[in-house]
């Protein structure tokens, strides 16, 4: 059959409708511009979420009510449901049948283990799980191992992620995450850019804002920004600016500002097998990149990637990102040869050589 005219349905743990913009979403957007029918069905958003405002007013009212196609072509779902799954009596088939949403589809694919249950397998003749973190205990972790179970290969977005769910039989693959490098690469180069550096995303246990205030009293001729959604846990000095959420589309003016993009990664042993889209935003806007070292994650000083173990040298990887030249035409290089066009076609020809059930 032709994968272009092939219809497929993303299982994930996030919707399009917020400041953050994930796999799910680029491969989504690139299935339909390839020709395919693609269905983007999310974590629904629960009775339970909006009494303990886990999600508030404001972005409740931008979350569509039924299904929404977007300008690419992709039908988006967002489920309202009373308790939060796996809890409860949502079932994918239900939600698609409850739309008119037709059931079958030539491959679906699921990151978000919460929306595991086993009639998911009756949807499609090849199911692939993307795992995009590691789930070591908890009931994500019950979900997976179901999943892995049933499923009929893994795209695991780094090899962390892929070593974490053990011994497998079936077909993988490791795709790391890309870059809409044509939306963040700067239409032009330009002279060297002012002394900023910028951290671009969620500002959870993964963060280490320890390191981002022992770079700001280091460095106060140097100005920082913090965008996303969130608070800092204690008064940070006066070169650190808080922007709040960004709106996706305002990322590139911004990364394209800065002489420098952050990814100060905390001990958090979730870390360990992240593979950061925000890498190859930063890279393609123009800056240098200083991160803390990961399995994932490895010093590139040609290309403007810098690594740091510990505090005892998170500095110098700074110092080093600060000299590099500005712009980083090599960095621009390197991340357009990451673009999710190509990580699309590569995803494509994996899954749909798989035989069908």
């Amino acid at each position: 059959m032709s994968d272009a005219a092939a219809r497929i349905l993303l299982l994930s743990h996030s919707h399009a409708f917020g400041p953050f913009r994930v796999g799910s979403h680029h491969y989504a957007r690139t299935l339909a511009e390839s020709g395919a029918e693609v269905v983007h069905l999310s974590t629904p958003v629960s009775l339970a979420h909006r009494v303990t405002g886990r999600i508030d007013a404001h972005t409740l009212a931008t979350l569509p009510r039924g299904p929404m196609r977007d300008e690419a072509g992709v039908t988006h779902l967002v489920p309202r449901t009373i308790a939060p799954v796996p809890y409860g009596r949502f079932r994918v088939d239900r939600e698609l049948r409850r739309h008119g949403i037709a059931e079958r589809f030539d491959a679906v694919l699921i990151d978000q283990p919460l929306l595991w249950h086993e009639s998911v397998r009756a949807l499609t003749g090849r199911l692939v799980y993307r795992p995009t973190d590691m789930y070591p205990d908890g009931v994500k972790h019950a979900q997976q191992q179901r999943i892995v179970a049933a499923a009929d290969a893994v795209i695991a977005t780094s090899s962390a992620v892929l070593r974490a769910l053990g011994d497998l039989t079936l077909p993988t693959l490791v795709i790391e995450n890309g870059v809409d490098a044509e939306r963040f690469t700067a239409s032009s180069a330009g002279g060297a850019r002012e002394l900023l550096c910028v951290y671009v995303g969620a500002l959870d246990g993964r963060f280490d804002w320890n390191q981002l205030g022992a770079w700001a009293r280091q460095h106060p001729d140097v100005r920082f920004i913090v965008a996303g959604p969130g608070q800092a846990p204690a008064p940070l000095t006066s070169n650190v600016e808080m922007l709040g959420a960004v709106d996706y589309d305002q990322l590139p003016a911004l990364l394209q500002q800065a002489r420098v993009g952050l990814l100060p990664l905390s001990d958090d042993p979730l870390n360990a097998g992240r593979s950061p889209m925000k890498l190859y935003e930063y890279l393609a806007a123009g800056t240098a990149v200083v991160t803390r070292e990961t399995p994932v994650l490895r010093a590139d000083a040609v290309s403007g990637v810098y690594t740091y173990r510990d505090g005892a040298d998170a500095d110098a990887a700074l110092r080093s990102a600060l000299a590099h030249p500005s712009p980083n035409i090599a960095g621009m290089r390197r991340a357009a040869a990451e673009s999710w066009g190509a990580k699309t076609a590569q995803l494509q020809r994996f899954v749909f050589d798989l035989t069908q059930r």
